[in-house]
């Protein structure tokens, strides 16, 4: 059986033998289980494998991508043939091309992405079973809305004729818990989840359960409120959302289009002064971490927001070109984009960060991506829970929070409870004089 190193040696050698002036070949191999419960019980279990080889061929400035899932040595010249064809019809691109070979990556630091742990559905019945029974044990949880586990992992070659070669794999587990507490028109429903590339970093299933259960709860009975002008209190779980509005806002696909509200932000004040956000691929077991980029190249640790100001673009190889500059290694496919990304902790704990609010909104859920990328216009729906004197009290729902994110990033304080839960990360966060939308 062809390796995946063999598989991607083959295909660049017959790309460029049809006549491609460069090539690339990634090879992927990946592997997934996943298994669901409702009341206890099996619900839906799937098994899926697949391998893929996605070859990019190169004629003069134009392009094109095709993929197969064969690795027979005739399926391949055909897909080498098929992509050189294609290439040649797609209009030239004059920032497109793989990089100069003196600045491929070369070295690639073991993140421990891979666990050797193998698991099966039964290990993965009893995590989900366990969060689920202990979601239904919380006092007000009137139902299960189901439990899922999944276990996955792939491995990648990729290969360019530019002398480029780099490979890895990466492990996935996860499972996640949903209840309803209430009955009837006055059912609310909330969640957990836990996700780690190592068996052995999960959270407890009991934990999960419990605080999904008790989330539910808490929801029950909301309250509108009327339209005002308040502070809005992020918790962390949609916090993250500040972050992914400005991983958009500052990607170098969108800074060469003028489609981005900060175009003309770099080197300027975003934020306040004490405020850091940092991107690094390279912590160790974290969901973005990767040792190069889509382009080949090496990736690194990065201060994007330092003391308040905007130090970089997030540029890959095609928008580094087009807009005169230096790729920051941030190529993960057809864009730019971070990799972990997060907010530094502040010194404040969240109780203090609302004890001088005497009335606004502590937000726990969002709904929809009103963010606008080019004017920096912010509206999303969202429920959560009213503060009074400096005291989260009821919940609240069917409102909507309004404002611009220049000003709204600006205004942002952020509290010490940061989380590493996915690719992009931030603490409690409070901004200052948002519309609230109620009834």
């Amino acid at each position: 059986m062809k390796s995946l190193s063999d598989i991607a040696a083959e295909t660049l050698a017959l790309a460029l033998k049809a006549g491609a002036d460069a090539a690339s070949v990634t090879v992927v191999d990946s592997r997934s289980l996943d298994a669901s419960l409702l009341d206890g019980k099996l619900d839906h279990i799937e098994r899926s494998e697949s391998l893929e080889v996605q070859l990019q061929s190169f004629a003069g400035q134009s392009q094109a991508m095709v993929s197969s899932g064969s690795t027979s040595t005739a399926d391949l010249t055909e897909l080498a043939t098929r992509a050189l064809a294609m290439a040649r019809l797609a209009p030239p691109d004059r920032f497109a091309g793989l990089a100069d070979k003196s600045a491929i990556a070369t070295h690639f630091p073991d993140l421990e992405l891979d666990d050797p742990t193998q698991i099966e559905a039964d290990p993965l019945m009893k995590l989900a079973g366990q969060a689920e029974a202990a979601a239904r044990a919380v006092a007000g949880v009137t139902k299960s809305a189901g439990a899922g586990a999944s276990t996955s992992r792939y491995r990648f070659v990729r290969a360019m004729s530019n002398g480029f070669h780099g490979e890895g794999a990466r492990t996935n587990f996860s499972f996640s818990v949903s209840v309803i507490a209430g009955e009837g028109d006055h059912m609310e429903r909330d969640y957990d989840y836990s996700s780690a590339a190592w068996w052995s970093d999960l959270e407890a299933p009991g934990l999960i359960g419990t605080r999904a259960g008790e989330r539910a709860v808490k929801r029950q009975n909301p309250r509108k409120v009327k339209s005002q002008s308040v502070p809005v209190v992020y918790d962390p779980r949609v916090a993250s959302s500040l972050l992914s509005h400005l991983a958009g806002a500052v990607s170098g696909n969108a800074i060469a289009r003028g489609s981005s509200f900060l175009k003309e932000a770099l080197g300027s004040k975003i934020f306040a002064d004490d405020i850091t956000i940092i991107d690094d691929p390279l912590m160790k077991r974290a969901p973005g971490s990767r040792g190069f980029d889509s382009d080949g190249l090496a990736v690194s640790r990065m201060e994007l927001i330092q003391n308040g100001t905007l130090t970089s673009w997030l540029l890959d190889l095609r928008s580094a070109r087009q807009l005169g500059l230096k790729s920051t290694g941030h190529g993960r496919g057809p864009n730019a984009g971070p990799s972990n990304l997060y907010l530094t902790a502040g010194t404040l704990t969240p109780r203090e960060l609302i004890a001088d609010i005497k009335e606004g909104l502590y937000v726990t859920e969002l709904l929809g991506h009103g963010a606008n990328g080019v004017t920096g216009d912010y509206s999303r729906g969202a429920a959560g829970f009213w503060i009074e004197n400096g005291q989260i009290t009821y919940p609240v729902s069917e409102i909507t929070i309004a404002g611009n994110l220049r000003p709204m990033y600006q205004s942002l304080t952020r509290a010490n409870d940061l989380r590493f839960r996915g690719s992009i990360n931030a603490p409690t966060c409070r901004l200052e004089g948002l519309t609230v939308a109620g009834a």
